[in-house]
């Protein structure tokens, strides 16, 4: 499980911090939470870190882009930015402006499969960030004239970061690509063309719908009483009636459908280097107990791309230097099907083609040889400790936490994660690596250069929010 700060993760303000063994974290961040259900069906998970007088309050919604529908794409997204913008009770831009004063700081973020609000601050401010977070769940005011302004600044926001950034423009022309059927091949962002027609009342719609106390969890951790955190969020959040909606669990499944052949793209942009992505469709984690793919793939991500001694960046970089930059990359966890990427830009000289044939031989070289056991000790400190050291920050203890509910697992499920990630064999690794990374599942995209003058100059009239 790792947290995505990039395409699969459309951060508006989210600073992209770095995550880091269970030893070295004190028995207190690790022996709670505490679990508290309202009434009106809102989850309350609340972890107790007494180390600093400061708390995080989060509440995450379980509807992301993989929700929407072709024709409203990045309708999630907007409505995150339309969520500042007033109630009846708070006027537009003071709810950051009010967190702001008391010393916190707020955010939001939306995901392909979810979407989330956050505040940090002192722990005698939780109140007022909890009030005001229950008061834009079901009280927020939608209005042309504002809705107007800010799907221009979320428009600008795609072209800065997409539009005119070609390593995330390939990303998304190969999700696009990569699934035939399933909802992931949408940018969370959306597409350019529904963002120029989306109305106001598309928002509402999504507010509507997926906006209500049983679609939501409220992660608190920090210097807190669960029992009085219980009775803050019964107080501001336990008036509010649920919705309809399904669970997780009931919401009509979405099965990718099987590629039957490698897939290849190229995407023209300006640029002044090629650039390679090679994704394989992959499992992730729905049973924490019962599975073990996912964590061999994390494993193998380890092998190849965990360090500067690891296999891709010492032979494809420093050895026989076909490529300046290298990267694997799999989040175990999601609502949809995973994917498993290899990515490089090659060496001044060097071409694409050089950069695959290279890469396809480093997997075949570890089918053929395998994992030796010094190698997968490394990895496996190197692997479990990104996961462990994240408990050490009161902010990834909550994103932890909210990750895992929302995506259809259990924030129980934290410490099998860690201890099966422990268990991952070499041979488990070899299989994984036979079985996925193959050229049926592969989809290949190529970033041809094109002359950085062809670049559009970028207005000056319009600033982003976040």
């Amino acid at each position: 499980m790792k947290f995505n700060c990039g395409p699969a993760f459309h951060i508006c303000r989210l600073p992209a911090f770095m995550f880091m063994l269970a030893s070295l974290i004190s028995f207190e961040v690790l022996a709670n939470p505490h679990e508290y259900m309202l009434a009106n069906g809102l989850k309350i998970v609340v972890k107790e870190d007494h180390r600093s007088p400061v708390v995080i309050s989060q509440i995450w919604y379980k509807a992301g882009s993989i929700d929407e529908l072709n024709g409203t794409t990045g309708v999630a997204h907007v409505l995150e930015h339309m969520m500042f913008k007033g109630t009846k009770n708070v006027s537009s831009g003071e709810f950051s402006k009010k967190i702001a004063a008391i010393g916190g700081r707020d955010n939001a973020f939306t995901s392909r499969d979810y979407t989330g609000y956050f505040q940090q601050l002192h722990k005698s401010e939780l109140a007022l960030a909890m009030k005001l977070e229950a008061d834009r769940m079901r009280n927020l005011i939608l209005t042309k004239e504002e809705f107007s302004k800010e799907i221009k600044v979320v428009m600008e926001e795609r072209r800065l970061r997409t539009d005119d950034q070609p390593h995330a423009l390939v990303y998304e022309k190969m999700m696009s690509v990569a699934y035939q059927s399933h909802p992931y091949r949408r940018p969370i962002i959306g597409w350019m063309n529904d963002l120029e027609n989306m109305s106001v009342d598309d928002a509402q719609e999504w507010y509507d719908r997926w906006y209500a106390p049983n679609n939501a969890v409220l992660v608190v951790v920090g210097d807190v009483d669960p029992k009085e955190v219980y009775s803050l969020a019964q107080k501001y959040y336990g008036e509010i009636k649920s919705r309809p909606i399904a669970s997780l669990a009931l919401r009509k499944p979405q099965t990718e459908v099987t590629q039957a052949g490698i897939k290849r793209l190229q995407v023209k942009a300006p640029a002044q280097m090629p650039y390679l992505v090679m994704g394989y469709h992959a499992p992730v984690l729905h049973d924490a107990n019962a599975d073990w793919e996912p964590y061999a793939l994390e494993m193998l991500v380890g092998v190849l791309d965990g360090n500067e001694s690891a296999r891709l960046n010492k032979e494809l970089v420093r050895d026989q230097q076909i490529a300046s930059s290298i990267n694997a990359d799999y989040d175990s966890t999601g609502r949809g099907p995973g994917m498993f990427f290899l990515s490089g830009t090659p060496s001044e000289g060097r071409s694409v083609a050089e950069l695959e044939a290279a890469l396809r031989n480093e997997i075949e070289r570890l089918i053929r040889m395998g994992v030796t056991e010094k190698e997968l000790r490394r990895v496996r400190a190197q692997v479990v400790s990104g996961h462990v050291f994240q408990l050490d920050s009161m902010f990834y203890q909550a994103m932890q936490i909210g990750q895992l509910e929302s995506v259809g697992l259990s924030y129980r499920d934290l410490d099998t994660i860690i201890k099966k990630l422990q268990t991952v064999t070499a041979k488990q690794i070899r299989e994984v690596a036979i079985k996925y990374l193959i050229d049926d599942s592969l989809t290949v995209a190529v970033l041809d250069p094109q002359p950085l003058e062809q670049r559009a100059a970028i207005p000056a009239s319009i600033k982003l929010r976040h």
